[in-house]
């Protein structure tokens, strides 16, 4: 069985126990959401086509989480115009799991979910920052710098008599 929804004003083929990546969508991760602008329904035998959408079909989804998808690179060019640009973009995504196709009357048991579940991001462990030592150590080791006697400068070479004038 499968279905045709729109999702954020785009067309989606959609089946039960499916990843979907979507334009970002205005819900929590973890949270479920039903999709009501089902445009086709197919369960293998006969296929409705909504006018525009199926009425009474829904789509049971969950949010997997909220991400970026990869960058796209825009160059424009000029040529003997000395003009170039780079942009570049990366849209935000939202991770669907379809949970079910439901039809006229039926309800969806979110407690049934077969859902995976989400991958929780992990930082690596930071490097500890050297801490500052206290204003009171660090004026005894200026202090202690400053009392530390001076070598003696080195001493020059006497300078080089000019040479005799010639005639």
């Amino acid at each position: 069985m499968y279905a045709i929804v729109d999702i954020a004003g785009q067309q989606y083929k959609v089946e039960k126990a499916q990843k979907l990546k979507v334009h970002r969508l205005e819900a929590e991760e973890g949270k479920h959401v039903e999709l009501d602008k089902v445009l086709l329904v197919s369960d293998g035998k006969s296929i409705t086509v909504g006018t525009p959408t199926v009425e009474g079909f829904r789509i049971a989804a969950k949010v997997l989480n909220h991400g970026k998808g990869d960058k796209v690179l825009v160059f424009k060019k000029k040529r003997r115009k000395g003009y170039q640009k780079l942009n570049g973009h990366r849209q935000y995504l939202t991770e669907l799991w379809i949970e079910a196709i439901l039809g006229k009357g039926e309800k969806f048991d979110a407690s049934k979910s077969s859902a995976p579940k989400p991958v929780v991001k992990t930082e690596a462990p930071k490097k500890e920052k050297k801490v500052a030592a206290p204003k009171a150590e660090v004026k005894e080791a200026k202090a202690t710098k400053k009392a530390a006697p001076k070598k003696a400068a080195a001493k020059k070479s006497p300078a080089k008599k000019a040479a005799p004038k010639k005639k």
